[in-house]
């Protein structure tokens, strides 16, 4: 991808998580924990009113996992060939039984969920050298009962030194200032440095989620942990219980300098209108 490979590096740690993207001399994850990675997780409400991290499957483990060598999670299967990743793995509940987030009790009564992440990472996607092609499959299990699912299909957790966050109006080709918020908004997100020669964005040809026109993708701006983070998520609803089995979703991780960022993201746009009409 113009000046280096971009290489992504995944460790049985993380039970198959991306832990490392490195590009043209720079890191772009802040892996310090078993959920600060390249990675999934899913939210539900567990058939009753929702509350963040209570129902929580992650890819890469629990917060009980800390910085320590394994995780909950458990790695079914992987294949790593050139240009692409796939992995399979069941996900760990983030908090354990009787553990709290944000003063809310954990609804799991495992630590191990039957939630099943599969992914394919496709780098150079579509022969453009700065996508990365990021295919997520999600399973709800057939005995859980929702009404409430919010798949976070990928996140990126960030070194600090990614300060300046932009949104990325693609009708207009035009970046727009973005505040640190936390929480999300409709237009695609790109993290960079303040020189503009390292950035990582995120967009979906899947977005917007129905009943969500204003939401879909994230930034955060954790201080005191020296993190900054992105994310695309997807909401589904459903006023008496959520279908079980496969929820899949496609999206294009980008990375390289800002320009390269942006121009890449139009580019997908303009190959998924044209195939759209």
């Amino acid at each position: 991808a113009g000046p280096s490979e971009i290489i992504i590096t995944t460790t049985s740690w993380l039970a198959g998580a991306i832990h490392s993207l490195t590009w043209n001399g720079r890191e772009f994850i802040d892996s310090a924990d078993h959920g600060r990675q390249l990675q999934s997780a899913a939210n539900f409400d567990a058939g009753t009113r929702f509350t963040p991290e209570t129902f929580n499957p992650t890819e890469a483990g629990s917060r009980f996992d800390g910085a320590g060598p394994k995780s909950t999670s458990v790695l079914r299967a992987l294949t790593a060939k050139g240009n692409v990743l796939s992995t399979d793995n069941q996900m760990a509940f983030w908090l354990r039984p009787g553990e709290k987030s944000g003063g809310n009790l954990a609804k799991n009564k495992t630590l191990l969920s039957n939630h099943q992440l599969k992914k394919i990472v496709r780098i150079g996607a579509h022969g453009l050298p700065h996508a990365i092609g990021y295919d997520v499959t999600f399973t709800i299990p057939k005995e859980e009962h929702h009404r409430y699912a919010q798949f976070e299909v990928v996140t990126g957790y960030m070194p600090s030194e990614f300060s300046k966050f932009h949104a990325y109006d693609l009708k207009a080709q035009k970046l727009l200032p973005l505040s640190d918020g936390p929480g999300e908004q409709s237009h695609p997100v790109i993290l960079s440095t303040p020189d503009a020669k390292h950035a990582m964005g995120v967009w979906s040809p899947a977005q917007p989620s129905k009943g969500f026109k204003r939401a879909g993708y994230g930034r955060f701006r954790f201080k005191a942990q020296k993190v900054v983070k992105w994310n695309c998520v997807f909401r589904v609803t459903h006023p008496k219980e959520l279908p079980t089995g496969e929820y899949s979703y496609p999206c294009y991780v980008l990375v390289g300098s800002l320009k390269n960022v942006t121009d890449t993201m139009s580019e997908l746009y303009r190959r998924f209108a044209r195939k759209n009409n």
